[in-house]
């Protein structure tokens, strides 16, 4: 039996306290009041002194308005339905479709034992050469893409919703302005990509709760899915938001700041979310790329240092690209051994000439003289960022593989690429005599 409480104890911002027995964290409440009701979700016990977060805002609740607990934690509805569809951070359609019903899960579940899990070994291909050539994205890999504020992170997700060979695209948007979720909303629907992917939309204009739920209800859909045996790819943006909607309800709450007025538990709230990511053995994997925003391009900022620290590696997007200095997929080599068998050696040795080329674009910014080889050299690294770096590059690995011979040939004699005379002999586009 449900019990109603008649006397709301405090309202701090979104905030409620009531005084109820038998009640859990993470427990749903549904507020009446004037205005109509809203849903609301346990965040604090203190003996019997709850706190609950309204979805829709306090505003226009008072001390006099019922609250009733339900009895369940936060769920979201699961089945084929939900491709092509578009929700809040509290499960209800945001595309004027309608609502979903029945078969409800549970979000916010614990992660799968390490032990039932399978080594990472097969490559989720893009079409990005910078991500498949030289950092290769892996299935059940967790990965942040750190950016600033003002590059294209989301453009760069939308472009992989579209090209990754995946079975389902789950995106998860968290203080996103209303343009942004617009332009996801478009560019997928405009592809055709809309068909095998399920949105989950916090705008900058909705309630902060609604900003924490969405990753928990983005992966608690993919989970399922890859249950189900499906290759399940989630995008999320900006685990930034994410973290700062923890910050605000931990200044609600009283609680204690840390690092930045961030709370102490960020490591473990970032973690329990980027450890979903999982191949399942006999059934299909939840792979997880997150946007990170740093500000001020700061990485030792509370978020980017923790997740640094959860995540398999990092990709960094700066100046509109991603940048192959500091970008690294830890798991690459699982993968990247059974591609091709020069795809190794290409990797390291056009990253490399890359390197090179950075230091003669120095020399000549500072005035020193250039020689033949630093002439080589520029002409390669304009080649590499038009051809490789571009975000707008959109082939399959093996031609870029190819493609990356041709750039080397177009530069370099076969000698002076410090590749092995096996693999010259077998790719370089040139013959060899």
């Amino acid at each position: 039996m449900q019990k109603i409480y008649s006397k709301i104890e405090s309202i701090v911002g979104n905030v409620i306290t009531v005084r109820a027995n038998g009640v859990k964290n993470g427990e749903l409440g549904l507020v009446s009041y004037k205005g109509g009701q809203s849903m609301a979700n346990v965040i604090k016990l203190d003996d019997d002194l709850v706190s609950l977060q309204v979805f829709s805002g306090a505003q226009g609740i008072s001390t006099g308005d019922q609250v009733r607990f339900l009895g369940v934690p936060m769920r979201v509805s699961y089945s084929n339905d939900l491709l092509g569809r578009v929700f809040d951070g509290t499960g209800m359609p945001r595309d004027r479709g309608p609502e979903m019903k029945g078969n409800l899960i549970e979000i916010g579940t614990p992660a799968v034992n390490p032990a039932k899990r399978i080594i990472p070994r097969n490559m989720i291909r893009t079409g990005l050469p910078m991500i498949d050539l030289f950092n290769t994205l892996v299935e059940s890999q967790k990965l942040p893409i750190f950016s600033v504020s003002g590059e294209p992170y989301n453009e760069l997700l939308a472009r992989i919703a579209i090209q990754a060979e995946v079975d389902l695209i789950v995106l998860g948007g968290m203080g996103l302005k209303y343009d942004d979720y617009l332009y996801f909303r478009d560019t997928l629907e405009e592809s055709g990509a809309m068909s095998r992917t399920i949105m989950f939309i916090h705008t900058a204009s909705d309630p902060t709760v609604e900003c924490m739920l969405v990753p928990d209800m983005a992966l608690a859909v993919a989970e399922r899915f890859a249950l189900d045996g499906k290759k399940v790819l989630v995008l999320l943006t900006d685990m930034t938001n994410f973290a700062d909607a923890m910050k605000e309800m931990a200044i609600t709450m009283d609680q204690v700041p840390s690092n930045r007025g961030y709370p102490g538990d960020l490591y473990s709230s970032l973690a329990s979310r980027y450890e979903k990511a999982v191949d399942f053995e006999g059934a299909g994997s939840v792979t997880i790329l997150g946007v990170t925003t740093m500000p001020g391009d700061d990485v030792t900022h509370p978020v980017p240092d923790n997740t640094g620290y959860i995540t398999e590696g990092q990709y960094y997007l700066k100046g509109g690209r991603i940048e192959p200095f500091g970008s690294l997929s830890r798991l690459k080599q699982q993968v990247n051994a059974h591609t091709r068998d020069d795809h190794r050696a290409l990797m390291d040795g056009m990253i490399k000439l890359y390197a090179a080329f950075k230091e003669s674009l120095e020399k000549r910014s500072m005035g020193f003289m250039m020689t033949e080889w630093d002439e080589k050299l520029l002409k390669y690294g304009d080649l590499f960022e038009r051809k490789m770096m571009d975000l707008s590059v959109n082939i399959p690995l093996e031609d870029a593989l190819d493609l990356g011979w041709e750039i080397l040939a177009d530069c370099f004699e076969p000698a002076e690429t410090g590749l092995r005379t096996d693999l010259i002999r077998a790719r370089w586009p040139k013959a060899i005599e």
